[in-house]
């Protein structure tokens, strides 16, 4: 069996998210003092976190600029690092992991509604007789669309952890995968912070998995939230017992941390077993300040 851990995180807040203003993929605002801090805030939450791969939208406010911090590499401005490369900058392990950026992780396409009020999309699908946020504007990706792009990289992403289990298993052979040892065990760090069991592993160690592969990855609101969509209606990922229906709809808060569990049976990518143990995680924003957790988008 493959296993791998999947975390994943909204970008910071943009002075556009703040107004209430459309983004989508024509407007590509930098992260705003507030998303800066929220950044700083869930590296920290992420710091202990041990990952082998990031990947990250290629727009400015999820992906990485220019460099990395002090322990990283090269001294840049603060202004220069965005949310995937502040989040890694602040992490234990992470010290010079690369940071990919990957257009299928772009936020949902809004065409003519790019760049206008929130409330202009909802003007626009009401005279549409529509509801946000199904209703498409001109020039925009649909809900299928979006869902289509997110089905592709999960994919890849198994279809990755799925090398990485068959190369491990070459050089090393079936001992390393059974016994394991402590650079190879992941413990999670969210289950104190989500009131969420620890998950067991099949020698019912409580605290600690074996992962072939544990990734990060740095996206948008109403791309996660369609994301998430298809995990749940799609490939029927448990959920948390204690989520409600309104969170399970909800856009992420800014820098909110989703984490997933994914196991493929005899290496097969078409029928993942996922479990989510948290969703749109917060509290590491309890310390920024109260504006730092976003509304419901629709």
């Amino acid at each position: 069996m493959v296993r791998f851990g999947l975390t994943v995180v909204r970008h910071g807040e943009t002075r556009y998210n703040k107004d209430k203003i459309l983004q989508g993929q024509g407007i590509d605002e930098p992260l705003s003092p507030t998303g800066f801090k929220q950044a700083d805030a869930a590296g920290l939450f992420l710091s202990n976190v041990k990952f082998t791969h990031v990947f990250s939208s290629d727009l400015l406010r999820a992906k990485q600029l220019l460099c990395f911090s002090k322990e990283c590499g090269p001294i840049k401005q603060k202004s220069s690092l965005q949310t995937a490369a502040t989040i890694i900058g602040k992490n234990k392990f992470c010290k010079g992991l690369e940071i990919k950026c990957d257009t299928r992780l772009r936020e949902r396409k809004y065409g003519v509604a790019e760049g206008r009020p929130l409330t202009d999309l909802k003007a626009m699908a009401k005279a549409a007789g529509e509801q946000c946020p199904t209703f498409t504007p001109s020039g925009g990706e649909t809900l299928d669309e979006v869902r289509e792009r997110a089905r592709d990289f999960f994919e890849f992403l198994c279809q990755l952890a799925v090398e990485l289990e068959q190369k491990d298993q070459e050089m090393h052979g079936a001992a390393s995968r059974s016994s394991g040892t402590c650079e190879e065990e992941s413990v999670f760090p969210w289950t104190d912070h989500c009131g969420v069991r620890k998950l067991s592993s099949d020698n019912g160690e409580a605290s600690k998995l074996l992962l072939d592969a544990n990734i990060l990855v740095v996206s948008h609101g109403a791309y996660m939230r369609n994301w998430i969509g298809y995990f749940v209606s799609d490939l029927k990922c448990t959920l948390p017992a204690s989520l409600t229906k309104t969170q399970l709809s909800s856009v992420s808060p800014n820098t909110g941390v989703s984490h997933f569990i994914i196991k493929l049976e005899n290496r097969s990518v078409l029928k993942p077993e996922i479990i989510c143990v948290c969703l749109n995680q917060d509290s590491h924003l309890v310390d920024v300040g109260a504006e730092c957790v976003a509304p419901k988008m629709f």
